[in-house]
């Protein structure tokens, strides 16, 4: 590993080696980066969107030459180390396994192109491994990686003596503080003046990292300053305040062989201080909302909750005004969430065509984000792009996944503003993570609409009016699926008489929803020419059986005889009806039950024959109303009862939402809910 940094002038380098039969590279070896920094990848998935699996997958040497190119492939990498440099990744082929890679890091003073050189250096490398690996599994010993990755110091330059006690006598003599920190951010040598300074003692900070050591150190600006400076080899500074309120100034100069760190009072507060030498840093606020950003994205089902997400990270994060967050559909972009805008500017740039030069479609057509740090420079570049006069900066950032138009994101600030490089590629990194959330919130959308679609068409759109009965109800789907099951419910009139069915095919997909179909086809059919609600469910469960779906269906019939005040029931295995009598006591109807449909075409399902007297509520439910995980469903039934004899019954409609809010109580969306209520008014 060091040879080919040498040879390539790489300043870090990150070696990774895939245990047979895993899917998880592990980091073997590291050189000139510390652990600290290494920490989050010591495992990488080859699934993910990392340099080395990226490698892997391509099967050749990648070459990624910016901050913003690091950002733009590997959004997560760009937020966990938004800093400037460049990167290498080259995989281990061995025939045609890939069994690891490596991944080799630059100061962005290194030319924007690999030479022929280092491309060859780096092959040889890979080569080298890979013999390495097969002689290894030759022997019958596979070489695996280590359970923590090998961390490789840089060798110290041997100094005589004499020379050593010159520079520390020169180093006393200087009239400002300065210290030496090694990789890792640990003191290796600090003088005299730099101790008055810090107010603190040799002894305590020789071999420690100061912002672990010194409470006033121990902020984000400071550890972020650090890491860029190891990451990047380039100088940054940061400005801390040591109690009571002396603020000094730290400037750190990196190389390979550690940090050397100049301390200083200045008379400037600290926010006013200076950007780092290598770029503004990124501040801690907005570093905290991004980190909560990544979170909630991840938990993000639909394009609204995408929407919020920006409207409460982004735009705090970056102290901007406006935003407008467009989604690419058929040639068009078109607004669905914004913040900041009248309705009147929303008008002129929703439904936009991508063919149309605009900075939106531009920075979308070229995956390229596109910034303007005053209203002067977008006019310039688009005299005609619509824009609100109190606006004076953009950043128009593309959302692409795997190289699909998903988007736009435009953010407007009221002031003018830089977009140093920090920004831009903390940026890129955001649309990436924005783009793959709301690409995975469109689909949840198109899903859920059709999820609701297709569970509307399988339902009864309206109950039919029947004389002398009042009916009412309800579906509720449970869980964030699909929002789509098999609980049914129908009423069907056949005059003297009504018959009411209500059932749930076993599943939460489209395949229960179909079969849920099938079945109320099949009990409507039944039902309309008057068969009986036994008879009903054996032909039923022969065309189920007959159909050989692998699922099971519960159902119940009840045939309402209105004229002579009589209910006919009949069971598949299904929970059993409640029936509140006009003077509220309520009973749990338990007709005798056969089989759940699709079991055995022979089964007989016997009927039972009720009183239904005027003025009485009769409750057809599926389970999803009274199953609680863990609790006997017969106690939950015994609840209902109770519930339903305790509730308001005079408007049919509050009593069945009282019921759905009862079951939603005691179990919340566990799962479906299909509620029918039938009242008899004569």
């Amino acid at each position: 590993m060091t040879t080919v940094m040498q040879e390539t002038g790489a300043s870090a380098g990150l070696l990774y080696l895939l245990p047979p039969g895993e899917r998880t590279l592990w980091l073997a070896l590291a050189a000139g980066i510390p652990e600290r920094i290494t920490a989050p990848v010591d495992r990488v998935s080859v699934d993910s969107v990392f340099p080395v699996p990226d490698a892997m997958r391509q099967g050749h040497l990648l070459w990624r030459s910016s901050r913003e190119q690091i950002a733009r492939y590997y959004p997560h990498l760009g937020l966990a180390v938004p800093y400037d440099f460049m990167l290498a990744a080259a995989p281990f082929v061995s025939g045609t396994a890939v069994q690891g890679g490596v991944a080799l890091l630059w100061p962005v003073r290194h030319p924007p192109r690999l030479s022929s050189h280092q491309r060859e250096a780096i092959t040889m490398f890979c080569e080298d491994v890979v013999t390495l690996l097969e002689r290894s599994e030759g022997r019958g010993r596979p070489l695996l990686p280590p359970a923590e990755p090998v961390h490789l110091l840089p060798a110290g330059k041997e100094v005589e003596h004499a020379w050593a006690s010159a520079a520390l006598r020169c180093v006393e003599r200087l009239p400002f503080g300065c210290c030496a920190l090694d990789l890792e951010g640990r003191i290796t040598y600090i003088n005299s003046v730099a101790l008055d300074l810090v107010g603190a003692d040799g002894v305590s900070l020789t071999g420690a990292r100061p912002f672990e050591v010194l409470p006033w150190l121990h902020n984000p600006v400071s550890g972020d300053s650090y890491r860029a400076a190891v990451v990047t080899r380039r100088p940054t500074s940061f400005t801390a305040v040591r109690p009571p309120d002396r603020p000094l100034r730290f400037d750190l100069y990196p190389d390979d062989s550690g940090i050397s760190v100049h301390i200083a009072p200045t008379a400037q507060p600290v926010e006013t201080v200076p950007a780092p030498l290598s770029g503004k840093h990124t501040d801690a606020m907005a570093l905290y909302h991004l980190m909560h950003l990544a979170t909630t994205l991840t938990e993000a089902l639909s394009v609204r909750d995408v929407a919020n997400a920006i409207r409460e990270q982004i735009v705090p994060a970056f102290e901007a005004q406006g935003m407008v967050l467009m989604s690419a559909d058929e040639g068009r972009l078109h607004i669905i969430g914004q913040q900041g805008y009248s309705a009147e500017f929303l008008s002129r740039v929703d439904d936009t065509s991508l063919a149309a030069d605009t900075p939106t479609t531009r920075a979308l057509l070229t995956g390229e984000a596109i910034f303007f740090s005053t209203s002067g420079d977008l006019q310039r570049a688009f005299p005609d792009a619509p824009r609100p006069e109190s606006r004076n900066a953009w950043a128009f950032l593309p959302l692409t996944v795997s190289g699909r138009r998903i988007g736009s994101l435009v953010l407007s600030f009221d002031e003018p503003r830089p977009f140093l490089p920090a920004r831009r590629a903390l940026l890129t990194s955001v649309t990436g993570l924005i783009a793959e959330a709301l690409d995975r919130a469109l689909l949840y959308d198109t899903k859920h609409a059709l999820a609701h679609s297709l569970q509307s068409s399988l339902l009864p759109r309206t109950l039919p009016r029947i004389d002398g009965l009042e009916a009412v109800a309800r579906y509720r789907p449970g869980g964030r699926g699909m929002d789509i099951g098999g609980d049914f419910y129908d009423l069907i009139q056949v005059p003297p008489t009504a018959t009411a069915a209500i059932g749930d095919v076993q599943g939460h997909n489209a395949t229960a929803a179909a079969l849920m179909g099938q079945v109320r086809t099949a009990v409507h059919a039944h039902a309309t020419v008057g068969t009986s609600p036994g008879e009903l469910l054996s032909r039923t469960n022969r065309l189920l059986t007959d159909l050989d779906p692998g699922l099971f269906a519960s159902c119940l019939i009840a045939n309402l005889d209105l004229a002579h005040h009589r209910v006919r029931l009949a069971s598949a295995g299904h929970p059993p009806p409640l029936l509140r009598h006009p003077d509220g006591h309520t009973d749990v109807l338990r007709p005798r039950p056969g089989l759940l449909l699709g079991i055995d075409p022979d089964n007989d399902y016997p009927t039972t024959d009720i009183p239904l007297p005027p003025g009485s509520v009769l409750v057809l439910y599926t389970d999803g109303l009274v199953e609680i995980p863990g609790t006997d469903i017969d106690e939950t039934t015994d609840a209902l009862a109770r519930h339903l004899a305790q509730a308001p019954c005079q408007d049919l409609d509050d009593l069945a939402d009282d019921l759905i809010r009862h079951a939603e109580r005691s179990a919340p969306g566990h799962d479906d809910i299909a509620l029918l209520l039938l009242r008899t008014t004569r």
